[in-house]
C-alpha cells in the first residue's frame, strides 16, 4: 500500500475519552504537540485534525498522523544501551523547550512532574497490604529517599507515560515517542521510572550517565518506579503484575549496593 493511504491514525479505538481526564489529554494534544514538534530530533505524535461532539459521538476526538514503528520491547531493540541513550537524548530535548503558559503539573495529569509525596498515602496502603510478601522496611527506606528529595530547579516539559507502549521501534532503535496526553511541565524524574521498569543496571548506568542527572532526582526517579510496582503488585493484567516485580527486584537489587543505599 503507498504510505500515502496511511496518513491518518484515529485517536479513539481503546482510548475512547470517556472522562475528563481524557478529553483534557486530547485537548493538551491538540495545542501543544505541535508546538514541541519542530524542537526535537525524533518524531511525536502530530494531530492534524481535530473531530467535535455531536450526539452519535459526544466526545471530542483527533486524527494523528501515522509513524511507522512497533512498541518497544527486548525483542525488537538492537542493543538497549544504545537506546537507553537514545531515549535519554530525546528527554534532554524536551526538557530544553520553552515553558511558557504550558500547563503545570497536577490534576489533569495525575500530577506527574509534581511532588512524589502526592502518592505517600497510597504508597503507605501497598506497604501495608504486601507487607507480608516484600522487603517493606527496605523499599520503605527507598520511598523516604525519594519523598525527602525536592526538584528546586525550574520547571521542564515531562511526557509523563515514559513506558515501552508509548516508544517505537524500526531497524531495532528508537523511532518514535507517542501518546503525551499527561504531558505537563515540573520535575522530570517522573520520566525517568523506565529506568527500573524495563532497564538492568548497566543500561540504567547509561540511561543516568546520558542525562547527567544528579543523586537527587534518581532517588525521586526510583520513588515514581517503587510507587507504581507497587500498586500493581497484584494487578489483573499477568504482564503488568510481571514487570511491578521485575521492578521491585530491581529496585531492592539496587539497595545491596553501599554507594547507592546510602
Amino acid at each position: 500500500m503507498d504510505d500515502s493511504y496511511r496518513t491518518f491514525c484515529i485517536k479513539g479505538s481503546g482510548d475512547i475519552p470517556r472522562t475528563y481526564f481524557v478529553i483534557i489529554k486530547n485537548e493538551k494534544e491538540l495545542m501543544w504537540l505541535p508546538k514541541l514538534k519542530p524542537c526535537l530530533s525524533l518524531p511525536i505524535s502530530s494531530p492534524i485534525a481535530k473531530g467535535e461532539p455531536n450526539v452519535d459521538y459526544p466526545f471530542p476526538w483527533s486524527v494523528n498522523r501515522w509513524i511507522d514503528g512497533d512498541t518497544a520491547s527486548h525483542s525488537n531493540i538492537s542493543d538497549v544501551n544504545n537506546f537507553a541513550c537514545d531515549l535519554a537524548l530525546f528527554l534532554i530535548e524536551l526538557q530544553t523547550i520553552d515553558t511558557t503558559d504550558a500547563p503545570l503539573a497536577g490534576k489533569h495529569n495525575f500530577y506527574r512532574g509534581g511532588d512524589l509525596f502526592v502518592y505517600h498515602d497510597e504508597t503507605e496502603k501497598a506497604f501495608e497490604k504486601l507487607k507480608d510478601e516484600l522487603l517493606t522496611d527496605t523499599l520503605k527506606a527507598v520511598w523516604e529517599q525519594g519523598i525527602q528529595s525536592k526538584w528546586t530547579s525550574k520547571n521542564v516539559w515531562i511526557h509523563g507515560d515514559v513506558a515501552p507502549g508509548n516508544l517505537l521501534v524500526k531497524n531495532g532503535a528508537l523511532c518514535a515517542v507517542i501518546d503525551f496526553g499527561i504531558m505537563g511541565v515540573g520535575d522530570p524524574s517522573c520520566d525517568y521510572a523506565m529506568a527500573w521498569t524495563f532497564f538492568d543496571k548497566d543500561t540504567r548506568n547509561v540511561f543516568f550517565q546520558t542525562l547527567g542527572t544528579d543523586k537527587g532526582t534518581i532517588d525521586r526517579a526510583r520513588g515514581w518506579a517503587l510507587w507504581k510496582a507497587l500498586i500493581t503488585y497484584h494487578d489483573e493484567n499477568v504482564e503488568v503484575a510481571a514487570n511491578a516485580k521485575y521492578a521491585i527486584g530491581e529496585i531492592l537489587d539496587e539497595m545491596d549496593t553501599p554507594d547507592i543505599a546510602s
